[in-house]
C-alpha cells in the first residue's frame, strides 16, 4: 500500500533570508512521498531567482501579487495535487522525521481533518513558541490560547504536554490538513487576510463534525514575528477585527448575539491597557477593528459552513473566561485549568 502524497507548501513574500536559513531542513525531511513547494506571493526581492538557482528540486509557483496569507495560500494550493497539505511558515526549522508522526496520526481516523505539531521557539528551543505551542483552544468569548502558552506567558517544555489529543485549532505556522477537507470547506476565508484565519478554518471543520488534533511526537522550531511583530498596530487591528468576525461566522446566532457584545466590552480593557502604556496607535487599532466589524455586521456573506454530519464538534472549547482566569484568578499555565471546564 503506497504512502499518501504530502506536499509541504511554504508561502514566501520577500523571505529570501528565511528560505536560505530554513529550507535546507525541510529538504532533509525523511518522509518518502513528498513534494516541497514554495508559493511566491508577489515578492519584489530575488527569492524566486534564488530558489531556481539553488534548489532545482523545489516546485516554485508564483502569484502575480501579494494576496496576503489567506489569498496567497488559496491560489497556490489550488495548483498543488497531494493527499495532504502541510502549510509551513518560511521561518521554521524542522527535524528530519517531523512529518511521519502527524501523517500516521491522521491516517488512523478519517474524521481527523487537520493537525499541528508541537511548536517550539527557534531562539529558545526548550520553550514553546507563541504561535501554536502544544495545540490550540478557545474560550467562550473567542479568546484563543494554547497548551504551553496563555496570552504572553510561555512555558518551558518539560514533557508536560507529551500526549497527542484532540484540540480546537491548529496553528497556521505548521498546519497539516487533508486536501479533501481543505477543498470541502473552500480553504481560508480571504477576508481575514492574515491572523486567526487558521482558527476560522479549524472551527469550520469542527462545525462539519470533523476533528483537529495535536501531534506531540512531531516537533518544529519557529522564529516567529517574521512578517509583523507583536506590537505592530496593523497586526493588532487584524487580530481584534478577525476575532469578532470569527465569532459571528461560527457561533449559532442565539449565542453570537450574547457573546459578541460581551467580547467587545472585554476589548475595551485592551484599549485602556494600550493607552496606559502610551501605545496610542494600538489603542486606535482596536477602535478601528470594532468600527470595521460593525460596518460589516450585516454582511450576509459572513456565514458558517453548515454541518454535513449535523453534529457540531466543540471539543477543545473552554467554558469559562480565560481572561478572568489568567488576569484575576492567576491561572498562568494550561495545567492550572480544570479539565472539567473544557468541552
Amino acid at each position: 500500500m503506497s504512502l499518501p502524497k504530502v506536499a509541504v507548501v511554504i508561502l514566501n513574500w520577500n523571505g529570501k533570508k528565511y528560505l536560505h536559513d530554513f529550507l535546507p531542513s525541510v529538504l532533509a525531511s525523511t518522509y518518502p512521498n513528498l513534494e516541497i513547494v514554495v508559493g511566491d506571493n508577489g515578492s519584489t526581492d530575488d527569492s524566486v531567482q534564488f530558489l531556481k538557482q539553488n534548489y532545482p528540486t523545489v516546485t516554485v509557483l508564483q502569484n502575480e501579487e501579494n494576496f496576503g496569507f489567506t489569498g496567497g495560500y488559496n491560489r497556490i494550493l489550488s495548483r498543488v495535487e497531494a493527499d495532504y497539505y502541510v502549510l509551513l511558515n518560511s521561518d521554521i526549522e524542522v527535524p528530519t522525521g517531523w512529518i511521519e508522526p502527524a501523517i500516521n496520526l491522521m491516517e488512523s481516523d478519517d474524521l481527523i481533518a487537520a493537525a499541528a505539531p508541537k511548536i517550539k521557539s527557534f531562539k529558545q528551543k526548550t520553550y514553546f513558541e507563541h504561535a501554536g505551542a502544544a495545540g490550540g483552544f478557545i474560550d467562550k468569548f473567542g479568546y484563543p490560547f494554547c497548551e504551553g502558552r496563555i496570552f504572553f506567558d510561555i512555558e518551558e517544555d518539560r514533557g508536560q504536554y507529551q500526549v497527542s489529543k484532540e484540540v480546537f485549532w491548529a496553528s497556521g505556522a505548521a498546519l497539516f490538513i487533508k486536501k479533501k477537507y481543505w477543498d470541502e470547506c473552500l480553504g481560508f476565508d480571504e477576508r481575514f487576510f492574515a491572523h486567526m484565519e487558521e482558527i476560522d478554518l479549524c472551527w469550520r471543520l469542527k462545525n462539519m463534525g470533523l476533528k483537529v488534533m495535536y501531534c506531540a511526537e512531531s516537533e518544529v522550531y519557529h522564529v516567529g514575528g517574521g512578517t509583523l511583530d507583536t506590537e505592530n498596530p496593523f497586526k493588532t487591528y487584524l487580530n481584534f477585527r478577525n476575532n469578532l468576525v470569527l465569532l459571528k461566522k461560527n457561533l449559532p446566532f442565539s449565542r453570537a448575539v450574547i457573546i459578541i457584545p460581551i467580547r467587545m466590552v472585554f476589548d475595551l480593557m485592551a484599549v485602556f491597557r494600550f493607552l496606559s502604556e502610551r501605545k496610542y496607535k494600538n489603542a486606535w487599532a482596536v477602535s478601528r477593528a470594532h468600527q470595521n466589524f460593525v460596518i460589516r455586521l450585516f454582511n450576509k456573506n459572513i456565514t458558517t459552513v453548515k454541518s454535513r454530519y449535523r453534529n457540531y464538534n466543540l471539543t477543545g472549547m473552554y467554558r469559562r473566561s480565560i481572561v478572568v482566569d489568567f488576569f484575576v484568578r492567576n491561572k498562568k499555565h494550561f495545567s492550572d485549568l480544570d479539565p472539567a471546564d473544557f468541552l
